[in-house]
């Protein structure tokens, strides 16, 4: 089956069309034909806007991510949480996040999706969990917020990640992706997905919001991608 992506994504309307799509037909099974964003954009000033944007968003993000990161420090445990992910090539790095999830978080996860199949179904599909038992009360305000994603700055600023782009992948979830659009891009802190219909897709549909955003890579994209975060922000869609 091959699907134009314009026909299943419209950034530009706000729609997500791809999330409907990918409820009747599976990621993988999905051909997208696509121009490929390869301009000089992507090649030479993607860079250089995400180090400017950082250098001069520093001195208002800063103080927020000292302010929160002291808060979560509270309950005793390093505010701060790192694991390795997918980059860029497949090429593996240290992704920094606030700490939102108690200290015994894997331990906790694995026993809460033995005892209930349901939460292994949603787990299975998505990747992620409404009701996630590792949470804690602080973190529930910093992933509704999107705020535990503001350290991921110092990953754009070493050259990581991306302002924007696809979610950064765990390395357990590479055999789950069906994609190749992920490993031509660096992962960005927002993104299409990020920005459409996060919590309702499946993982694998994540493949067709990175094949759509390579497609219409470009600096109007990324602005536009960039000011559709801060509606994400303020309307607290994260979890």
């Amino acid at each position: 089956m091959t699907i134009n992506y314009r026909e299943f994504y419209s950034f530009r309307s706000g729609s997500a069309d791809a999330v409907r799509r990918s409820d009747d037909v599976a990621a993988s099974q999905l051909v997208v034909v696509k121009p490929t964003g390869c301009g000089p954009y992507r090649r030479f000033f993607k860079r250089a806007f995400d180090v400017t944007a950082i250098v001069l968003a520093a001195p208002a993000v800063v103080p927020i991510v000292a302010i929160a990161a002291a808060l979560v420090a509270r309950d005793g445990g390093s505010p701060f949480y790192s694991q390795m992910r997918v980059g860029k090539g497949g090429k593996r790095f240290r992704m920094w996040k606030l700490r939102s999830m108690v200290r015994d978080a894997d331990a906790r996860m694995e026993e809460y999706l033995a005892a209930n199949p349901d939460a292994r179904m949603e787990w299975d599909s998505t990747q992620k969990l409404k009701a996630d038992p590792r949470i804690t009360r602080m973190g529930k305000f910093l992933r509704k917020s999107s705020l535990d994603e503001l350290p991921q700055l110092w990953n754009v600023l070493v050259g990581d990640m991306s302002l924007v782009g696809p979610r950064p992948m765990m390395i357990s979830q590479q055999s789950l992706y069906p994609g190749q659009a992920y490993y031509a891009l660096r992962p960005g802190i927002t993104g299409y997905w990020q920005t459409s219909g996060r919590n309702r897709t499946t993982f694998e549909a994540r493949a067709l919001f990175d094949d759509a955003y390579e497609a219409d890579l470009s600096m109007l994209t990324d602005v536009k991608v960039l000011a559709a975060t801060v509606g994400v922000v303020v309307n607290g869609t994260g979890y």
